[in-house]
């Protein structure tokens, strides 16, 4: 069976993006959601440690899963055993494990459009059926019960995110509640992506495990812990699917990297460090929420977590891909075509990232605001 797997097409414009910087342009990367700063220092200073000292090898870290399980005490509120855990090589891996282990081929699986450009061509990788739907501005570009609850016939199951990429919007305590009683209603397995947990501005993110104990949950050391190149994560299973994710992690991945987890342990307790990241965040964002009006960029998906400013561009263009080449060429500074994350409608959207220093978000506005001016208008 031939599959159709989109490309990510930020990658390409990153790779232009690096080409340019190869020549000698200065370059300004928003097209990643990644951390411009590194690992916290403990977490550098537990990895100096373990290369001296540990030969290392294929092994899973109880200390890891045993300190992750307290978190969601600690955070949420929830109850988690270790063994639910899967430690993985990243969320990537931990998404590919929850829909291995909870679904089987031609199953149907929701989820929002715009969203994450892995989940449909996961789904599509491992022959399950993606049902997009379209959440636009009045929905703040999130699922809801209600559009859960109309489905007919209901999925096997659906994806959620909270903060969300590319919008960055929040599903409210209210609304997670009602989703996950809905699901529950009709029988549908609910995988929940948390990668963005404790990046918020306006509230704070709740866990679906909150309201369903049963659900997939998805994580990782990328965002909020600053370790994206360490490539570990996490995938929290129903205490009944746990085997069949350890067999699927086992068969694919082996385990993930030792010195990773010996860092991330130390990096879970550098709290005052992290918390500092998320105040270059929110300075970043700020800036770009007062200087976006002057770009004529004023139909945004709210930010309030995560670090992606999500722009409406269908004044300017109906090819984000080209759009955001021809920006990069002009200017210097990277972006993301929304058609990413939404093949019909985001071809009038770009999102770009303010995970970068203030500096950068300063220079990026000082190019940014006299090319958009100079743009012409379409029709």
């Amino acid at each position: 069976m031939t599959l159709r797997i989109d490309p990510f097409y930020a990658i390409s414009v990153s790779g232009l993006a690096h080409r340019l910087k190869s020549e000698g342009r200065s370059v300004i990367h928003m097209e990643f959601g990644q951390p411009s700063t590194g690992a916290p220092k403990a977490a550098i200073e537990a990895a100096h440690r373990v290369l001296d000292t540990d030969p290392m090898g294929y092994w899973e870290s109880a200390p890891l899963k045993a300190r992750i399980a307290r978190h969601y005490q600690e955070k949420y509120g929830v109850t988690v055993a270790p063994s639910q855990l899967t430690l993985t090589c990243g969320a990537s891996p931990a998404l590919v494990l929850a829909l291995s282990s909870a679904f089987s081929p031609g199953d149907r699986v929701a989820l929002a459009r715009p969203g994450y450009v892995a989940y449909r061509n996961t789904l599509r990788a491992l022959h399950i059926e993606p049902v997009e739907l379209a959440c636009g501005a009045d929905e703040r570009f999130q699922l809801s019960a209600a559009r859960i609850a109309a489905l007919d016939p209901p999925p096997a199951g659906v994806i959620i995110a909270s903060p969300a990429n590319p919008t960055g919007t929040i599903i409210p305590k209210d609304e997670l509640e009602a989703i996950a009683k809905v699901c529950r209603e009709r029988g549908i397995k609910i995988v929940s992506d948390e990668i963005y947990h404790g990046l918020s501005y306006v509230e704070p993110a709740h866990s679906i495990l909150e309201f369903e104990p049963d659900a997939f949950v998805v994580n990782s050391f990328s965002k909020y812990f600053s370790m994206a190149g360490w490539r570990l994560g996490w995938l929290l299973s129903p205490p009944h699917h746990v085997k069949a994710a350890i067999a699927y992690m086992g068969a694919l991945f082996l385990t993930p990297p030792s010195l990773a987890q010996h860092a991330a342990l130390a990096a879970m307790d550098a709290h005052e460090e992290l918390e500092g990241h998320i105040e270059v965040y929110r300075a970043n964002r700020a800036l770009l929420l007062e200087a976006l009006p002057r770009l004529g960029l004023s139909a945004i998906a709210p930010p309030d977590g995560a670090f992606y400013i999500y722009a409406d561009v269908g004044h300017l263009t109906d090819d984000s891909l080209a759009f955001c080449q021809r920006l990069l060429q002009d200017t210097g500074v990277a972006t993301a075509p929304g058609v990413d994350f939404d093949p019909v409608e985001g071809k009038h959207f770009i999102r770009m990232s303010f995970a970068v220093s203030t500096p950068e978000v300063k220079e990026a506005l000082s190019r940014l605001e006299p090319w958009f001016a100079a743009q012409p208008r379409r029709g």
